[in-house]
């Protein structure tokens, strides 16, 4: 179980992917629990089993159980903030800003994991999700923790690459 079995998964057309998968995880400026928790998080978000399952398998070598507990729990309430936020910003009416959420977020609060890696989580499925007013938050919290503009450049690009591998093999399993 490795990165290699996705990237051995993927067709030629997506020689850059499978390239960048490797580049993206293997010279990234974050340690390696924070690389590896994001490239989980982002697996959960994108949705491919097959991403999913063999970055999970990996992701367990440089993170302990509350990591992987943690990424995808970042997954998961990103899942619900990122539309909550992003429709609430779309609708253009500042009357909705003032409107609190009541939707639990306790998570948040105690990720099991540094606080600072699990924003970092966040942003990536964010971006993944497409929440500009939740890529935008996490990355000044990000920043205000002493994040550098590295370290979220990566991250970004680690969700980027993943979500690419999962919509590649997703398309693959529709065509076949």
């Amino acid at each position: 179980m490795s990165l290699d079995a996705i990237t051995s998964a993927l067709p030629a057309y997506a020689r850059d992917i499978a390239h960048n998968l490797g580049s993206t995880i293997g010279t990234s400026t974050l340690t390696p629990a924070q690389t590896w928790g994001t490239a989980l998080a982002s697996a959960v978000a994108a949705r491919n089993p097959l991403v999913l399952r063999e970055i999970a398998a990996e992701a367990r070598g440089h993170l302990g159980p509350e990591g992987i507990e943690a990424a995808k729990a970042a997954a998961a309430i990103m899942a619900m903030t990122n539309i909550y936020y992003r429709a609430k910003h779309h609708i253009g009416d500042e009357r909705y800003a003032s409107m609190p959420a009541r939707l639990r977020m306790q998570i948040v609060a105690r990720p099991g994991v540094d606080k600072g890696d699990f924003k970092l989580w966040c942003l990536a499925v964010s971006a993944i999700n497409g929440c500009d007013v939740c890529v935008e938050s996490h990355e000044k919290t990000l920043r205000g923790r002493g994040f550098s503009r590295e370290q979220v450049h990566d991250a970004l690009r680690i969700s980027a690459v993943v979500h690419a591998a999962a919509v590649t093999l997703d398309a693959e399993a529709a065509l076949a």
